[in-house]
């Protein structure tokens, strides 16, 4: 994400590449290799993805470069090859304004399928967090909340550069969002809170549970019986963006920096440039990071590309390096 001073930009140079992507649906590939999948995974400028899969289809959740546009990137796939655009209802700009929101635009959707097997998306807005509901992948959506409001307005925790929502589903069904970032550059605020089987009402009351090197975008894991805290570290428009990870025996922590913190960061030949802002998926088994990484401008603002890599664990459940270039086929 991007701080205020630079937020204030956005709307210029947005205009500069507002033909990208324009049209209703399409599809587009991006590989070569019928058997592996290259970085970046489809052609243009997205961030801040989430995925959930429903049947064989895969959906891709994703901010619009640069900074964010009136709606998020949909992307379907059933091979990691193919990609199809879609365009949902819901979050809009115009949907999600409230009297407390800022300027900025639809951010970092995270989504997953939760009780009654309806989808759950958590999105930032006006530098607030909306929260949305739907039976199907791609709609309609509508906001969990009756009156329309956001779930966490702009002036709530005002220490806390209130964005980057997250939810998790633990082991035992209960959910928990966590969401925050900072202001400037400094001083990443992370909070969490547990919600009710309405996946909307705060069970208790939300709470700060900052890992040491946090600054954006946490993302929850959990395995055997570990939480792996997984956040965003450095200034999203530069080199020093990377992903960093803590862990702790509750999901409210305390945590403890991980073992080989960070995980992911720019290479040496700059091939992968300031990635950041992930999710995390397992397929047969095996687990991947669905990231994105800076496509380098000589502009006041930065363009994002979605990637994809292996996610491996060590014998005592510490997170490895990650060795960004892409991953072998794992859908037929």
């Amino acid at each position: 994400m991007i701080n205020q001073q630079i937020t204030k930009r956005r709307y210029y140079y947005t205009a500069i590449l507002a033909v990208i992507f324009c049209s209703a649906a399409f599809i587009v590939t991006a590989q070569t290799n019928k058997n592996f999948i290259s970085n970046p995974i489809l052609p243009g400028y997205f961030a801040d993805p989430t995925i959930v899969k429903e049947g064989d289809t895969y959906f891709i959740y994703s901010t619009i470069d640069p900074w964010g546009g009136d709606e998020v990137a949909v992307f379907e796939t059933n091979n990691f090859k193919k990609f199809t655009r879609r365009h949902i209802n819901w979050p809009t700009k115009k949907a999600c304004t409230s009297p407390t929101s800022g300027d900025s635009k639809v951010w970092a959707p995270s989504v997953t399928k939760g009780p009654g097997g309806k989808f759950y998306m958590y999105v930032s807005v006006g530098s607030e967090v909306w929260a949305g509901v739907s039976d199907k992948p791609l709609g309609p959506w509508k906001n969990l909340k009756a009156d329309n409001s956001p779930l966490v307005t702009k002036n709530d925790y005002p220490e806390v550069h209130n964005i980057d929502a997250d939810v998790f589903i633990d082991t035992d069904g209960a959910a928990y969002l966590y969401w925050g970032s900072g202001f400037n550059w400094v001083n990443g605020h992370c909070m969490a809170v547990k919600l009710k089987r309405d996946m909307v009402t705060f069970d208790g009351q939300p709470k700060e549970v900052t890992p040491p090197h946090y600054f954006e975008a946490p993302h929850m894991i959990k395995r055997n019986g570990k939480y792996y805290l997984m956040f965003s570290e450095g200034k999203a428009i530069d080199a020093t963006y990377q992903v960093g990870y803590a862990t702790g025996d509750t999901p409210f922590g305390p945590f403890t920096a991980g073992v080989n913190d960070p995980i992911l960061s720019t290479s040496k030949d700059s091939t992968t440039y300031g990635p950041g802002h992930h999710t995390v998926f397992s397929v047969k088994g095996q687990d991947y990071i669905l990231y994105h990484r800076i496509h380098p401008q000589n502009k006041a603002y930065v363009l994002r590309q979605l990637c994809i890599d292996s996610l491996q664990f060590d014998a005592n459940g510490n997170i490895l390096k990650v060795k960004p270039g892409g991953v072998k086929k794992f859908i037929k």
